[in-house]
């Protein structure tokens, strides 16, 4: 393996900053798992769903550190697909970036499957019945985010504030409107008392981790963002706090809405919120309030990083060899990867045609676990195979750290549902056969792995620009986990 200096051709353009790299992230998983699976596992836990949310948070750290470490040193396309090649070799790096495609397009696919779930029961409050499949609503979504894509990053970028910036002004507004219904310190609720022993617990915190996979998802797109040495390390130091403030409040609001002997039912609920609130009586403008934000806000956050990301994978891999080139395209103008983005369009209507979540939620819980592992795995070789190479950020612990979270990793497969585990071995079968067959097309020529150098520094006032965003962000985070803690701890008394 050996790195090689990029040619002056097509690259991605580095336009994305702090606030894009975190809203980016975050949304990715801001939705599809916080408002169905996530958002199941409160009709077993009830209010002691926060351990779970606790949990998934421990175990997303350390990852997000040493993802930190990578993606500030190699801010390349392509995330683990690159760092996996250079520090385990070419196969583990497509096993890792094939898994990863799956995983996204999993995610967007349930994305677009809750959003039609979500709509209908928009339209149902509003007394207007859709006659129409909710699939066909998913794959409407589903297109208008491809489109989207093929327009460019720094589109992508804006509107993914736009996104989540709609998200918290509706969520804010919801709580605020539903609090006269909610009802506070109600003691310790668990609907399913199995749930908490240790075969049970497992799968909920491994359903509530679904909620927080795609942590690293900013360093994907590491070729198209400003400063990435410095950025990169700052989105993923912040992001899965903000994702479990996110979860947490939310999952606050369900328990205190639903009355106590209701919330088991929420445990099958296609749109748990939605349910939850007509079990509570809650109908009328607080139902609407709340889909219009999981819908256009939640759903359309995770839709837009979801089809943006994977992308970027594809083209990377066929850059170097291990995919067909024509993947490798840019458009001339956008400078996006179109061929790579159809590709994963096609893929993502094939899953929303299966019509079920769960499939959904399990195929992109083994593919990810299973790229996290061997992303996790690519930080320690290469600090073994390239100890010289320039770390702008260099995560704690690695020896102890990585194969602790490593493990820990396996043991949440061991949760996942038998059909999605089998799904999941055959796409990596077919992943690592495509491998080969494009390594002995493309053997003379495409061997080594483009890198770009480290973009020069920030200049000192924009280096304090920087600083100061950073700050914000931080006491905006800091300031949301302890509410959110707060908020859970009085419902204990």
């Amino acid at each position: 393996m050996h790195m090689k200096e990029a040619k002056p051709v097509s690259s991605l353009k580095r336009c994305l900053g702090l606030r894009e790299s975190i809203t980016i992230t975050t949304g990715t998983v801001i939705g599809v798992g916080l408002f169905t699976v996530g958002a199941n596992v409160v009709g077993l836990l009830g209010s002691t769903v926060i351990f779970a949310t606790l949990a998934a948070l421990l175990i997303s750290i350390y990852p997000a550190l040493l993802y930190a470490e990578m993606g500030a040193a190699l801010p390349v396309s392509g995330g683990t697909y690159q760092y996996a090649s250079l520090g385990l070799g070419r196969p583990f790096g497509m096993l890792s970036g094939w898994c990863f495609v799956i995983s996204m397009v999993s995610v967007a696919s349930g994305e677009a499957l809750a959003f039609s779930f979500y709509i209908r029961t928009l339209f149902e409050a509003l007394g207007i019945p859709l006659p129409i499949d909710d699939r066909w609503i998913a794959c409407f979504a589903v297109a208008g985010f491809l489109l989207l894509a093929v327009r460019g990053v720094e589109m992508t970028g804006r509107m993914q504030n736009g996104f989540l910036f709609f998200f918290w002004g509706v969520a804010v507004v919801w709580i605020f409107s539903t609090l006269p219904s909610m009802q506070f310190g109600g003691g310790v609720t668990v609907p399913n008392p199995d749930s908490l022993s240790l075969t049970g617990f497992l799968p909920c915190v491994a359903m509530i981790w679904w909620c927080f996979a795609g942590f690293e998802t900013c360093c994907a797109m590491g070729e198209e963002i400003k400063h990435p040495q410095i950025n990169l390390p700052r989105a993923l130091f912040l992001a899965p706090f903000l994702v479990f403030a996110v979860n947490g409040l939310f999952q606050w609001a369900l328990v205190c809405i639903v009355p106590a002997n209701s919330l088991a039912s929420l445990a099958a609920a296609a749109a748990p919120y939605a349910e939850g609130m007509k079990l509570a009586g809650v109908v009328g403008f607080p139902l609407v309030l709340l889909c219009l934000g999981i819908a256009f806000g939640g759903d359309f956050s995770t839709l837009n990083a979801s089809v943006s990301a994977p992308a970027r994978y594809l083209y990377s891999m066929a850059k170097d060899g291990a995919l067909p080139g024509f993947l490798a395209k840019l458009h001339p103008r956008h400078k996006t990867p179109v061929p790579a983005i159809l590709i994963l369009g096609g893929l993502m209507l094939a899953l929303i045609a299966t019509d079920s979540l769960s499939i959904i939620a399990s195929l992109s819980l083994f593919a990810t676990l299973l790229y996290y592992v061997v992303g996790m795995a690519a930080a320690c070789g290469l600090r073994v195979k390239c100890p010289d190479l320039k770390r702008p950020y260099r995560a704690p612990l690695l020896w102890i750290g990585a194969p602790v979270s490593i493990f820990i990793y396996l043991i949440l497969m061991t949760q996942l549902d038998k059909t999605a585990v089998i799904a999941g071995i055959i796409w990596c079968l077919l992943g690592l056969l495509l491998f080969c067959l494009c390594r002995r097309r493309y053997k003379e020529g495409r061997s080594g792995i483009s890198l770009p150098a480290l973009p020069d520094p920030p200049t000192p006032e924009e280096k304090q620009r920087m600083d100061r965003e950073y700050r914000v962000w931080f006491i905006l985070v800091a300031a949301a986990v302890l509410l959110v803690l707060g908020l859970h701890l009085s419902l204990f008394f």
